[in-house]
C-alpha cells in the first residue's frame, strides 16, 4: 500500500519461486526522471500532474548511497494487537532466527517498508515463498507499482490473510522475500520466520 494508504496495484498472484510476473503485464520503457520532467514542458495540466506525482525533482529527493530502492522494515499488522516490526537495515541474516508468532487462524498483513532514492523504478514488486520443513507450501507474488524518488519513506500493505489452523498447521515456516522491479533489479532478498501457534503465546 502507498504511503497515502492506496490499496495495492494488483492482488497476490499464485506461482513458483521463479515466477516473478504478472500475467498480461508488459513492462514500460525504462526513462530517468530527467527525461519524464522535460517532456511535453509546453502542456500545463501535465507540467503540474508529474509536479504532484514526482515533488520538485532532483530537489526532493535523498540519496543514502547503495540501491535506487531502499528496504527499511518489515512489520506484521494483526487487528487490535501491537504491530511487530523487523528492522531490515541491519545484520538481516538472523531474521530467520526470530520469527513473528501469529496464532492459528488470525488474520493479519505484512507491511514493507521502502524509500526510493534516485530515479523512477518500475513495475516494484514482492515476492514471498514459504517453507515448512524443507518443503516449499506456498507462493505469492505482489505488484506494488511504479514510485518516483522521495525524501520520505513510502509503504505498502498485503491484503489480508489468514494463518493456517489445525494441529497439522502449527509450527515453524521459512519465508523467502525479495524485492525487485521489471528489469529484475532485485533491491533486497531476505529470510525470515513465522510461528504459527494454538495462541499468541
Amino acid at each position: 500500500m502507498a504511503s497515502e494508504e492506496n490499496p495495492p496495484v494488483a492482488a497476490a498472484t499464485g506461482g513458483d519461486e521463479e515466477d516473478e510476473t504478472t500475467p498480461g503485464y508488459k513492462a514500460p520503457a525504462q526513462k530517468s526522471l530527467d527525461e519524464i520532467q522535460n517532456l511535453d514542458q509546453d502542456d500545463e495540466s501535465l507540467v503540474k500532474y508529474k509536479e504532484a506525482l514526482l515533488g520538485a525533482g532532483k530537489e526532493d529527493t535523498l540519496d543514502e548511497g547503495g540501491l535506487n530502492v531502499l528496504v527499511k522494515a518489515i512489520t506484521l499488522v494483526v487487528p487490535d494487537r501491537e504491530d511487530i516490526t523487523l528492522d531490515l537495515t541491519g545484520d538481516i541474516s538472523q531474521l530467520k532466527s526470530k520469527p513473528f508468532v501469529i496464532k492459528e487462524g488470525a488474520s493479519y498483513r505484512l507491511k514493507i517498508t521502502f524509500r526510493v532514492q534516485r530515479e523512477i523504478v518500475a513495475g516494484l514488486r514482492y515476492v514471498n515463498v514459504s517453507h515448512r520443513k524443507g518443503i516449499k507450501v506456498d507462493s505469492e507474488t505482489f505488484m506494488l507499482g511504479s514510485y518516483g524518488p522521495k525524501k520520505e519513506v513510502q509503504t505498502y500493505s498485503t491484503p489480508s490473510d489468514e494463518a493456517p489452523s489445525g494441529m497439522l498447521a502449527r509450527g515453524k515456516y521459512t519465508v523467502k522475500s525479495k524485492f525487485l522491479d521489471d528489469d529484475k533489479q532485485v533491491y533486497m532478498a531476505w529470510e525470515w520466520g513465522l510461528d504459527i501457534k494454538k495462541d499468541w503465546q
